[in-house]
């Protein structure tokens, strides 16, 4: 029989009030797993229970709610557009600003090294610790719950996009046709490293512009780390007048 783990005060007083994004959990453990990091249960001697495994679930689960919103929002988008929008919703940078939003970067249990680091800052950890929570959301309450908050948490959001396909364009585009327009070529991407466990993998990326710059980003998917990178990319250039490029 497995020894059952006496929980510390501190993680007992983040659960206090056992909801988040909206949910009242019928389970608070599973609020407490999600907002509990590796890095806490390492140095607590918790074992596995950290929240990488709710993060690998609420990954699926917030891409599915937020597909489901758009299609039904926007009925004459094409694929594609939907793929856009879908990715500037749940890009490391927008998950980050609903987890701050939300106070989970207050709730988040962190080991004393993360902390010093700076990871209760970090747009990594907050956005995995939003996929976390939502993945705990579907646990406890099924889809239904998980889609209401997904909706409730992206609120100032839908109302833009009802009825019809917004016009911007995605990070990794705009970027290509900035570098055309300035340089006369394109950037490109580089993979640098795959860390991370098989079912929670971290992508760090680079995008290189034509004239030799780099920019780098972290991301949960290859893809997200491009688009991140992508923004950091535009972010730069925009600083700049294009007769300087």
């Amino acid at each position: 029989m497995s020894k059952k783990t006496t929980l510390p005060a501190d993680l007992e007083t983040t659960i206090e009030n056992a909801s988040a994004l909206g949910h009242d959990f019928a389970r608070a453990e599973l609020l407490r797993l999600a907002l509990t990091h590796s890095s806490w249960a390492n140095e607590h001697g918790a074992g596995q229970a950290h929240n990488e495994r709710l993060e690998f679930l609420g990954y699926a689960v917030l891409e599915l709610c937020v597909s489901q919103k758009l299609f039904s929002a926007i009925p004459g988008a094409r694929e594609g557009e939907l793929t856009r929008l879908r990715s500037e919703l749940v890009s490391t940078e927008s998950l980050a600003r609903r987890a701050r939003e939300q106070g989970l970067d207050k709730r988040l249990l962190l080991g004393r090294g993360e902390e010093r680091q700076g990871g209760r800052a970090r747009d990594t950890v907050l956005s995995d610790v939003f996929e976390a929570v939502l993945g705990a959301i579907f646990a406890d309450g099924g889809f239904a719950a998980a889609q209401r908050a997904v909706e409730r948490v992206f609120a100032d959001l839908w109302p833009r996009w009802e009825g019809e396909a917004p016009r911007r364009k995605d990070c990794k585009t705009r970027l290509q046709e900035v570098c055309q327009r300035r340089f006369g070529a394109l950037p490109t991407y580089a993979l640098l490293e795959n860390s991370g466990p098989e079912h929670a993998p971290l992508f760090r990326v680079s995008v290189t512009l034509p004239d030799g710059r780099a920019l780098f980003a972290e991301g949960g998917g290859r893809r997200r780390a491009e688009h991140e990178a992508a923004r950091n990319a535009l972010e730069l250039l925009s600083r700049e007048p294009e007769g300087d490029a």
